[in-house]
């Protein structure tokens, strides 16, 4: 019996394959039941014309077997089989695909026969975890059978055997190689694991895969108790057990599926203890077809704003899974999305490991982009309690794809928003904001700080309470970068309550306050010297009514935003944002007692004075929420000018 030899491109590939390609191991499993089912649908579209097969649909079966003795695994299959000539043909060469070349020559009447295998590559996957493969085949015609034998990349033998008891079909027999420090090969021997694998893998193979599955009953024995009874004792047993479920829900007509039976999948399929939100169904024909069965969570994982998170769909090719999180087919705003996706349409590298980025995946990917928005957008429509449920969940999530995008997706996101409303103290969509705007309002207005409680008693949104105008009161530290991003909403421009002008005040309030700052130029550039650079300017507001003092900032950067800066760079460690610091202005209420006592000490007593300017400034920093940054020497100033 003469060993023969891989071609040599083959031979190269086969080592590569064992050594690199396959990131996991565990998927050879995957790949031989694939084989094993492509084997089967060949021979069940055989039998549509060909009374003599003899089988039903009911009779295909893929049977896994483990032997812990031998230390072998067989995985066998009553399907077409492979010829002497085929064997040579399929196995001898590396990527030649009986699959393949089988569905170039099936007519159109078998459009519905799904053949997985059409690379010819995932048979070698065997070669990872055996130190030897035998394959024994009958082909569906042939009188006798034939037998593979190969320990990797030195080559391989092929003999007759003589199998007249047994019908079409192929087993393949797997020794294990020896176990080392890095790897335990006999945990593929193991009933847990091989059916873990099967579950996770190979679920939704049409085809039943069955497999002996340890049970426990008790049974009497023939000793008594004191009462006379027989004793009984637990023993096990073994049963054969169909391992896979065969049809995946995805597939099912929708008519045929309840809202509770999705649910139920969602929560076990992802390990969630909540319902999902929104459950989307997507069937799609046409240049790419696919199915989609997608979930909008109610709850964050525990690890979602971890770097531990994967996000991504399960991507499934003919109902066998080619990836466990498909990141290619979500955009990041969209990462909390879950479900699963199913097509034929996928080109498959040679691992099945990967996706070529290619122009299927790019439309699915856009058609799911667009369903996700549609149904949160009706989600937002129909059922707000759900919609807030999911927003204070995933709502900074939307935030961030605003952001990071620099505003490349705010058309796609704008709409799916919500704020904290200082009138209807609960968040609420911009349009609903718009919708209740008063006629004579401009703007939308807003406030950052770190919470609704410090908002609240934000000095400088007096102005725009006493109009009775409502705010929106940020508190997400991304959430000033989404509106500056966003600009405007329907026409509507954004307008922050802390800095700039809000085209509230009256000429003659404009004429007033000019004339005020004119005639206290002085002080004001006296307070200003005296801070001695932790302010840009110092200048009278129109906006403060009740309180003494605010402080807001000039140019791009905010308050907000420089705090945003500075945890980021605590968070990533570095100065990776530069000197990103907000230029300051200090405000003063020209009516409130505070500036008549600082202007008539300037007039008298400048070091009383200089004292009092940092007094107001140190109050402007804490109403906005801006640390002190000494508050013992705070504590003495305001001291000495009460006790001193």
């Amino acid at each position: 019996m003469a060993k023969r030899q891989f071609k040599s491109e083959s031979k190269r590939l086969l080592e590569l394959m064992i050594n690199s390609i396959y990131t996991h191991k565990e998927i050879f499993l995957r790949e031989l039941i694939s084989n094993a089912s492509d084997a089967i649908d060949k021979l069940c579209y055989i039998s549509l014309t060909d009374d003599k097969v003899g089988l039903t649909r009911d009779d295909f079966k893929i049977t896994i077997v483990a032997d812990k003795e031998k230390r072998t695994l067989t995985i066998s299959d009553n399907g077409v089989g492979m010829t002497a000539d085929e064997l040579e043909s399929n196995l001898g060469v590396i990527a030649r695909s009986g699959s393949l070349k089988f569905k170039k020559e099936m007519d159109d009447t078998a459009e519905d026969i799904d053949i997985i295998g059409q690379f010819g590559v995932g048979f070698y996957s065997a070669f990872m975890v055996a130190a030897k493969v035998t394959v024994v085949t009958r082909a569906y015609g042939e009188d006798n059978a034939s037998k593979w034998e190969s320990k990797g990349a030195d080559g391989y033998t092929i003999t007759s055997v003589d199998c007249e008891h047994r019908g079409p079909g192929t087993e393949i027999v797997i020794d294990l190689k020896e176990n080392t420090e890095e790897e335990n090969y006999d945990t593929y021997l193991e009933e847990y694991t091989l059916t873990s694998l099967i579950k996770k893998y190979s679920d939704y193979v049409r085809w039943p895969i069955v497999m002996d599955v340890t049970k426990s009953r008790q049974v009497e024995t023939d000793e008594v108790d004191d009462d006379g009874n027989k004793k009984k004792e637990w023993e096990d047993y073994t049963e054969t057990e169909v391992i896979n479920s065969r049809v995946p829900i995805w597939q099912r007509p929708k008519n045929e599926v309840t809202d509770e039976e999705c649910a139920e999948f969602y929560k076990e399929k992802f390990f969630d203890q909540t319902d999902p939100v929104s459950v989307l169904r997507v069937s799609a024909e046409g240049l790419v077809s696919y199915k989609a069965m997608l979930f909008i969570p109610g709850a964050a994982p525990f690890d979602y704003f971890t770097r531990e998170f994967k996000a991504g769909l399960q991507l499934y090719s003919s109902g066998i899974m080619i990836m466990e999180h498909c990141s290619d087919l979500l955009p990041e705003h969209f990462r909390f999305v879950r479900g699963v996706v199913d097509s034929q349409d996928f080109s498959l590298n040679i691992s099945r490991e990967m996706l070529q980025h290619d122009r299927q995946l790019k439309v699915i990917r856009t058609n799911i982009e667009k369903r996700i928005k549609t149904e949160l957008k009706k989600l937002m429509e129909s059922d707000m309690d759900k919609y807030r449920l999911f927003y204070k969940a995933f709502g900074v999530q939307l935030k961030y794809g605003i952001a990071n995008g620099y505003g490349m997706n705010r058309d796609l996101l704008a709409d799916l928003l919500m704020f904290y409303s200082s009138s209807a103290e609960k968040l609420i969509p911009i349009a609903d904001y718009i919708k209740d705007m008063p006629e004579e309002q401009k703007f939308i207005y807003y406030a950052s700080g770190e919470n609704i409680a410090l908002l609240d008693k934000l000095p400088q949104a007096e102005q725009v309470r006493d109009k009775g105008f409502d705010i929106f009161y940020l508190t997400d530290e991304v959430d000033e970068f989404v509106i500056r991003m966003l600009g405007k909403f329907e026409e509507k421009d954004f307008r922050s309550v802390v800095d700039g002008d809000l085209e509230l005040d009256t000429d003659e309030d404009k004429k007033e306050i000019e004339q005020q700052e004119s005639d206290n130029k002085d002080v004001l550039d006296f307070v200003r010297d005296s801070l001695d650079g932790k302010v840009a300017a110092v200048r009278l507001s129109t906006k403060l009514k009740s309180h003494p003092v605010s402080l807001a900032a000039q140019g791009e950067i905010s308050l907000e935003m420089e705090r945003y800066f500075k945890s980021m760079q605590a968070q990533q460690g570095g100065d990776m944002f530069g000197e990103m610091k907000a230029q300051r202005v200090l405000e003063l209420n020209v009516n409130h007692p505070s500036f008549t006592v600082l202007k008539d000490a300037f007039e008298n007593n400048k070091e009383k004075a200089a004292k009092y300017a940092e007094v107001l400034y140190g109050q402007a920093l804490l109403s906005a929420g801006v640390p002190l940054e000494d508050p013992s020497e705070f504590s003495e100033l305001v001291s000495s000018l009460l006790f001193g």
